[in-house]
């Protein structure tokens, strides 16, 4: 009998995997992870100590071949090296929400104790689909939306779970009322004949989400029906009522009215009491999108303007908007758990049945994500270390701050606003005189362009019966008057500029 013979290994190189194994985090490797997140950490803080506005004006022609240089196949091979590259392709020129003249989007400071549940729970990954991945953080996610169920009112029926952002949870919600409307419809002919008349109602004001929405739910493209707003930018019930009996008698099925609790632009809350009224004599699904004024939820002093929202259907929050936590933090609540079956799916190698007659929670029979984070710790560890009460103080305070700049633009004769909000957003516009007056749609548009690229402040801009304005959204407690009036005089000034240069133009141009 012949033995066989192997090549013998002649290199002591180690495998490339051995070393690519100390980048890994493992109890061998601590030490590393340690120094490693600390010198990100303090190179972070190093930046947020020394900002003095909130953006470099940076544009893409300038930065992106920076990126573009970048050789992901040759690795530096040093977290050190790394971060110097970061500096220069993403920290020296981000956008920085906590700087007080950031007063463009829905982005706000963020909380501390959200930031230490993000480093815990990125360097644990659990994944929130099934309880063999997550265990005592579905346990959390559980208790947080049963915590925020129990804030808007719902009921003791009530549920739901962490979703990536408001966009994701109206989807859910409206997935939910489609089938909910289709429920009856078991033969496949009958749900066919059904889909395309299905109607949603929602605010002229409302957020585009809601169109795109149906969009992927296969709905018909004239399926969203936008009723018309009041002066203060609110839905008008009536005109629900009106469109609800229009769509009847065209042989229409509205499947949903959508109430906002603040519009994005103008941060009106709609009359959720009488939408809830309507919905119920109706038998229509109400959803309301309270993805900017959940801050409410937790106010000590304004709680009252989201009445009628414990009556709907599902609601959507988005805690990174006004509780002050990192991108993402989300939730779809809804009134009767039994809903949500419509996104349960079983899967043998995740979360069979049987899991159900065990009693063995997995958020997963709830979700439209599988592999999901736990975001929902951010939330937890800021409500155990700050508390309702505070985020609902550092919620008002903002609101108020906007009151102020919305009294200030409103007193300005350079400008002229738009409604004032509930929330904290403020709609205003440059108003040239004279002969300059046909150029206020241009001003505005170069004024903002202009801040944004002098990096001293950023707003941003919107369109309001056709017309261009800017808008501030204030979401940092530290911003203050001084800091709108500043920011006012350089939209004066540069919109300004801009008119009297092509008033001049135009005087000097010869004719014919």
């Amino acid at each position: 009998m012949t033995v066989p013979t192997y090549p013998v290994e002649t290199t002591t190189a180690p495998p490339a995997s051995t070393a690519a194994r100390t980048q890994l985090l493992h109890g061998g490797s601590v030490e590393q992870y340690r120094r490693t997140i600390a010198d990100g950490v303090d190179r972070v803080a190093r930046r947020v100590a020394a900002v003095d506005r909130p953006g470099t004006g940076i544009t893409p022609a300038e930065l992106a071949p920076l990126v573009d240089r970048v050789d992901l196949d040759r690795p530096l091979g040093d977290a050190g090296a790394a971060l110097d590259e970061l500096e220069n392709v993403y920290l020296r020129d981000a956008v920085w929400f906590h700087h007080p003249r950031y007063l463009a989007h829905l982005n706000c400071p963020v909380a501390i104790p959200a930031l230490l549940g993000e480093a815990v729970l990125t360097a644990v990954n659990s994944s929130l689909d099934t309880w063999d991945q997550s265990a005592g953080a579905t346990l959390i996610e559980r208790r947080l939306i049963d915590w925020t169920a129990e804030r808007i009112g719902l009921g003791p029926r009530a549920d739901g779970v962490f979703t990536s952002g408001g966009s994701q949870s109206n989807l859910q919600a409206l997935l939910l009322a489609r089938e909910e409307a289709c429920a009856a419809a078991i033969d496949p002919a009958a749900r066919a004949e059904l889909l395309p008349r299905l109607r949603v109602l929602t605010s002229a004001a409302g957020h585009f989400s809601v169109q795109k929405s149906a969009k992927l739910l296969g709905l018909a493209p004239d399926a969203v029906i936008a009723v018309p707003t009041d002066a203060r930018r609110r839905i008008r019930p009536a005109a629900v009522r009106a469109e609800i009996a229009r769509c009847r008698q065209a042989g229409l099925v509205v499947m949903a009215v959508v109430g906002t609790a603040g519009t994005t632009d103008f941060g009106s809350i709609d009359p959720l009491t009488e939408l809830a009224g309507i919905c119920a004599e109706a038998g229509v699904w109400l959803h309301v999108d309270a993805a900017y004024g959940c801050g409410l939820l937790v106010s000590p002093t304004r709680r009252h303007l989201l009445d009628g929202i414990e009556r709907a259907d599902s609601v959507t929050i988005d805690f990174h908007k006004s509780f002050f936590q990192p991108v993402s933090s989300s939730a779809l609540l809804v009134r009767d758990r039994l809903t949500l079956r419509h996104v349960t799916y079983h899967a043998d190698y995740l979360n069979p049945a049987r899991m159900v007659e065990q009693r063995i929670p997995n958020q997963v029979d709830k979700s439209l994500q599988t592999t999901r984070r736990f975001d929902a710790l951010k939330l937890w560890l800021t409500l155990r270390v700050m508390g309702p009460d505070a985020l609902g103080a550092l919620f008002d305070e903002v609101v108020d701050r906007a009151a102020d700049a919305w009294q200030l633009v409103s007193e300005d004769p350079r400008f002229e606003v738009v409604t004032r909000s509930e929330l904290s957003t403020v709609v205003f516009r440059y108003l040239p005189t004279g002969p300059g007056r046909e150029l206020a749609d241009a001003a505005n548009l170069h004024a903002r362009e202009a801040l944004a690229a002098s990096g001293l402040a950023v707003v941003a801009g919107t369109r309001v019966d056709g017309r261009h304005f800017l808008k501030f959204t204030l979401l940092n407690p530290a911003t203050t008057v001084d800091d709108v009036g500043y920011v006012l005089d350089l939209i004066a000034t540069h919109a300004g500029r801009y008119v009297h240069d092509h008033v001049a133009a135009d005087l000097t141009c010869p004719v014919g």
